[in-house]
């Protein structure tokens, strides 16, 4: 069964490596049969936060927030790459989520992270953990840890090395766990609908 899923990257530095994760996991739930977008919080641009799209009147939002809001209700699940800056998450990535809350609400979300060192990304991934739990989405207890990145994936986000094995074994669960959160939030959904 196909799922519509959302792939959010945040790094706003000119020479952005976490690229490579994010579209090795766009290829690979692509290959599955899932309907995936990259969602680059860099490309859609949104200001450092002043009002979050529900404090706009309805159908006043900028056009960008307007149109991710719609992304975003539609989706069935989310994925976040996130890079560790100085022990901590991406500002960037973190400005574009925070625009939103009941957008999120019951649907799973997956963390991947990276590095260029050899920690991965792993303390990035365990706070955005408790911030996307508090966003009301379901995170998936599977996780990805990429690094270094370098060498690890190529330019065009295909696996190399030795990383790039283990990345390619570690993936299989990661999709199979999100896969199962989403069908498993469908029913509930379902049941007993959201009330926004």
């Amino acid at each position: 069964m196909s799922h519509r899923i959302l792939v959010f990257y945040g790094s706003y530095r000119s020479d952005r490596m976490g690229i490579r994760l994010a579209q090795f996991v766009v290829d690979r739930f692509r290959a599955r049969g899932d309907d995936v977008a990259l969602i680059d919080a860099k490309a859609f641009g949104l200001p450092m936060l002043d009002r979050m799209y529900k404090e706009y009147p309805k159908g006043q939002a900028p056009e960008p927030m307007e149109r991710l809001a719609g992304e975003i209700r539609s989706a069935d699940g989310f994925i976040f790459i996130t890079g560790e800056y100085n022990w901590g998450i991406q500002p960037g990535l973190k400005n574009l989520t925070d625009h939103f809350l009941e957008e999120w609400f019951w649907r799973p979300a997956a963390i991947a992270s990276y590095s260029a060192g050899r920690f991965s990304g792993v303390r990035a991934a365990t706070a955005w953990h408790g911030t996307l739990s508090e966003m009301g989405m379901v995170v998936v207890s599977s996780t990805i840890a990429t690094g270094p990145i370098a060498q690890t994936l190529s330019a065009v986000g295909e696996p190399i090395g030795e990383g790039g094995k283990a990345l390619e074994k570690a993936f299989p669960r990661f999709a199979d766990d999100l896969a199962w959160w989403i069908e498993a939030a469908k029913v509930q959904r379902a049941r007993k609908p959201p009330p926004y």
